[in-house]
């Protein structure tokens, strides 16, 4: 599987198993599915809003993510992706991700 294809299966997975808190033993949890780790950043999917890909910063962290124990099929593998400038935007507050430039999608810091 390609980078490209991880992050938007990430992204597909946070839209659906949702990327809000979950209740679990009586604590929020936070789902794993989406994100991605730039400079001990923590980014999720931004959505489709307009922004320009700047330059190339580096590589950014797909952690592995099981947000289903015991369904092995949807465990994403860990792995890495480019990680792009958003013009505009400190790395800080969001970058952009993917194998390509043209490819990457927009991830904002979690809170």
């Amino acid at each position: 599987m390609t980078t490209a294809l991880r992050v938007l299966a990430f992204a597909l997975l946070a839209a659906v198993a949702g990327c809000g808190p979950a209740e679990e033993h009586g604590q929020a949890a936070s789902s794993c599915a989406g994100t991605v780790r730039y400079e001990n950043r923590v980014y999720l999917p931004a959505g489709e809003i307009g922004f320009t890909v700047g330059e190339r910063l580096g590589n950014a962290e797909i952690p592995e993510c099981d947000d289903t124990p015991g369904d092995s099929e949807v465990t994403i593998p860990e792995g890495t992706t480019g990680a792009y400038a958003v013009q505009g935007r400190k790395p800080a507050e969001a970058i952009a991700v993917g194998d390509t430039a043209a490819a990457a999608r927009l991830m904002e810091v979690a809170d």
